[in-house]
């Protein structure tokens, strides 16, 4: 008798420790299969989100397109950013199968100028942004159309700022003006938004020596980028 308690206690005990590892097995793959759900549950949440802020990326370009009709646009993605502390700089994911093509300008979906197209492959261009070293253009700022060249300067570019020099002297900026493309020359359209004035720098004359120009959108926050391929020239 005390031998037939011992084992049948042994056996109860050995019943439930079997029954405890297969419910414990069962939890880990109800656990696991709950896990997999749920990485897929956020991956869509995330392509949905991916996708109805592109969406919403191309409801204002068309909107930009209504306002232009003489520009022709591609839309790329920005794929990688130029580690370098020399330039700024980023890579996009069209190129010449796309027929873009060096010099073309690079904007947002609400027309604000980002950079330009120093280099094109196959599938991908090279942007260098509007800060970088490099940058030259021929702009005009606030209501007075004040006319100037926004230059890229090395201190202000790690700062993700910009020089605007050679203000004309019958001018007057100050500080919150909008800074637009001239369009002299050709090389921009006229009238793209890229900054406004974060700072007005004088001689002692009063004359505007220089100014310093943040961009008008956040660079480092681009994850989708449109490219004027083509656009009417005025003269």
């Amino acid at each position: 008798t005390p031998f037939q308690k011992v084992a049948t206690a042994v056996v109860s005990r050995m019943e439930e420790l079997y029954g405890y590892i297969y419910e414990y097995d069962n939890l880990k793959q109800e656990n696991e299969r709950l896990r997999a759900q749920l990485a897929d549950l956020e991956q869509q949440i995330r392509e949905n989100d991916q996708a109805a802020e592109e969406n919403a990326r191309l409801r204002e370009i068309l909107n930009l397109q209504q306002k232009h009709t003489d520009y022709v646009f591609e839309s790329a993605k920005v794929v990688s950013w130029n580690a370098s502390n020399w330039d700024s700089s980023f890579t996009i994911s069209k190129g010449a199968d796309a027929e873009l093509a060096v010099g073309d300008s690079v904007v947002t979906e609400y027309g604000v100028l980002v950079g330009t197209i120093t280099e094109v492959g196959a599938s991908w261009s090279t942007v260098e942004t509007v800060v970088d070293l490099d940058t030259n253009i021929g702009v005009l700022v606030g209501a007075e159309e004040v006319s100037g060249i926004l230059e890229g300067d090395y201190t202000l570019m790690r700062s993700q700022y910009m020089r605007l020099s050679f203000v004309a002297e019958t001018g007057q900026i100050i500080t919150g003006d909008i800074v637009v493309t001239s369009g002299a020359g050709g090389a921009y359209p006229q009238g793209l938004i890229v900054g406004t004035v974060s700072s007005v720098h004088s001689e002692a004359a009063g004359q505007v020596e220089y100014a310093v120009v943040e961009p008008y959108t956040k660079l480092d926050d681009l994850t989708q980028v449109f490219i004027i391929k083509d656009y009417r020239v005025v003269e």
